[in-house]
């Protein structure tokens, strides 16, 4: 079976920080001023979140949360009560411009009981967390890494989004188009030449394509692109080489669709380092 998220994740360094792992008694925010994503992990007790515009939630089984994005939320204990939660930070590089990112809901909640895929590593998290080892903090950062992997494999097999690129990976057909341009974005990918990696004709391809992945192919083939080219520009890249790697024949024209989408050039761009910008 086709590889259907390295060629995405090694285009971008996933980073994940755990912060706190323990008893959590009282109430603690936050902001989403950091614009990454929140993983939070009940092992056990009662948690209560609360989110501006949403319902409270409750929790009293153990239950993986992830924010996607920068949603300002707050988690809580009932008074004199405490539980054991392990919380970090994830960084995907490009912000909301990475599809897999970008076709997350603003918050998943997955109950533990659910996901035999996750069973394994978070017990490893677990003994990590709660335990003193040489390592630790490495440890459960690159657990947590894995984890986010194992989230997505997740996601993708139980359907549990209806659009995005999550959404058109679990898709058989879809999947190898989406495969191809994430792996060579530099391609002069046409809709004829995608459809014909998803083995389907080109009306039924563009048709299925905007339907599950909730853009045109030639869309979302230019945010990838763009998606791509941030990260290289963070590598030190010139914009001329950058333009060559993503599929733009001049540094101009990656120019020209970096000012319509970000409203600054590469380098403009690069220099207000911004980068969980979108």
């Amino acid at each position: 079976m086709t590889d259907r998220l390295s060629a995405i994740l090694d285009r971008f360094e996933l980073r994940a920080r755990v912060f706190h792992s323990g008893h959590l008694c009282g109430a603690v925010d936050f902001d989403g001023a950091d614009h990454s994503g929140h993983l939070h992990i009940l092992r056990s007790g009662t948690l209560h979140i609360d989110q501006p515009g949403s319902a409270a939630i409750e929790l009293d089984q153990p239950t993986l949360l992830f924010y996607a994005g920068s949603t300002p939320h707050q988690l809580r204990t009932d008074p004199g009560e405490s539980v054991d939660l392990l919380c970090a930070t994830v960084d995907f590089g490009t912000g909301a411009l990475n599809p897999l990112l970008a076709s997350l809901p603003t918050l998943l909640q997955i109950p533990l009981s659910h996901s035999s895929m996750l069973s394994k590593t978070l017990e490893l998290l677990f003994d990590e967390a709660f335990a003193q080892h040489c390592g630790r903090q490495l440890a459960l950062n690159r657990l947590t890494e894995l984890l986010m992997l194992q989230l997505f494999r997740h996601v993708m097999e139980q359907r549990l989004v209806e659009s995005g690129s999550l959404a058109g990976l679990a898709d058989p057909r879809l999947a190898k188009a989406l495969v191809a341009m994430h792996a060579q974005p530099q391609a002069p990918w046409s809709l004829e030449r995608l459809a014909g990696e998803a083995g389907m004709s080109r009306a039924r391809f563009a048709a299925h394509f905007h339907q599950t992945v909730g853009m045109t192919p030639g869309e979302y083939l230019g945010s990838w692109r763009l998606a791509v080219a941030k990260s290289l520009l963070r590598q030190g890249k010139s914009v001329k080489l950058v333009a060559f790697d993503v599929g733009y024949a001049t540094a101009s024209a990656l120019a020209r669709a970096f000012h319509e989408r970000f409203g600054l050039s590469p380098t403009a761009w690069l220099a207000s380092d911004q980068p969980a910008s979108s």
